[in-house]
């Protein structure tokens, strides 16, 4: 049921034309992102403070055999490459962005910042939470706070996790449908179906109006009704994160921006930096075809437990 209430708030979402129209929901966002972090972050201090000792070992989890556990390291491998997917949608965000100063530069001041402030945190929330939990750290570590006090903490956090999704499903969404509409627009460019636009009156908003096609409100329902299926079909967050991180994290995030950066460089085949980035690359891909292996283990596992449309314990 909650999953089919996030798809409708997607639904209505969608149809804003782009990530410019929807920048309130992109800060609205990051301010819940942060909320939920840091709420997180002062529970598993709280709780590593209360017990006093670190329950988590060096070896990791000694339950299990150790193809499970290598199985689980390539599946935290994935969810780690999941914090790279950001860069298939930092052109769209650069886009968005007015100068002066320059766009470009403007993005590289906050593509440093942003990364360093969330490796700094999120490894702080990562040792924390084991040192609070041991081998018994959930994956969603505010489950692990079910049955503690305060409740109204866990569950503003949990509010924050939520809005913050709905925020992040459409900043990852929109370029997806902007380059799918481009490209059907260019395909068929007489057909009335895709090019006649509509305008709806939205009132008591400063929006005005919203321009939409039949094409854009067809084809951004049947996307969001796919995803939401297969979200009540495979309804295993780590794993399923996991196996999106690890398939867009080599071509995306490394091989790409490599190949334009030599190509912008004008690096020659064959110099040591070629070969440098070009072993970069290399390592980077068996991180990910590793990471998928370990994602895939973890879903064929979870489906062997798990009943469609209905929650596991």
């Amino acid at each position: 049921m909650y999953m089919v209430v996030f798809g409708v708030f997607q639904l209505i979402l969608s149809q804003f034309p782009s990530l410019e129209n929807i920048t309130w929901l992109s800060v609205v966002a990051v301010a819940t992102s942060l909320g939920y972090s840091f709420i997180s972050l002062g529970l598993c201090i709280g709780k590593w403070v209360s017990h006093g000792d670190f329950r988590g070992t060096l070896a990791g989890a000694t339950d299990g055999s150790s193809g499970d556990k290598a199985f689980n390291v390539l599946l935290a491998l994935g969810n780690m490459a999941f914090s790279y997917t950001f860069a298939d949608v930092l052109i769209e965000i650069q886009d968005t962005l007015k100068s002066p100063p320059p766009e470009n530069r403007t993005m590289k001041k906050a593509t440093f910042y942003g990364l360093g402030l969330s490796t700094i945190f999120y490894l702080s929330l990562g040792c924390i939470g084991y040192a609070a939990f041991g081998n018994d750290a959930p994956g969603n570590i505010l489950t692990g706070f079910g049955f503690y006090e305060p409740f109204w903490l866990v569950d503003i956090a949990n509010i924050c996790v939520i809005v913050h999704l709905i925020g992040a499903y459409q900043v990852y969404a929109q370029p997806i449908f902007f380059r799918f509409e481009n490209y059907i627009a260019s395909r068929w460019p007489e057909a009335k179906f895709i090019h006649t636009t509509y305008y709806v009156r939205v009132p008591f908003t400063e929006v005005g109006s919203l321009s939409f096609t039949l094409s854009k409100l067809v084809l951004r329902t049947i996307f969001i009704m796919l995803t939401t299926l297969v979200s009540m079909l495979l309804p295993f967050f780590n794993a399923v994160l996991g196996l999106i991180g690890a398939l867009g994290f080599w071509p995306l995030s490394v091989y790409f921006p490599v190949g334009m950066h030599m190509a912008q460089k004008k690096i020659r085949r064959g110099a040591p930096k070629w070969f440098l980035l070009q072993g970069l690359s290399f390592f980077c891909l068996l991180i990910s075809l590793a990471a998928s292996i370990g994602s895939v283990a973890d879903i064929v596992h979870n489906l062997k437990v798990a009943a469609p449309f209905k929650t596991v314990y």
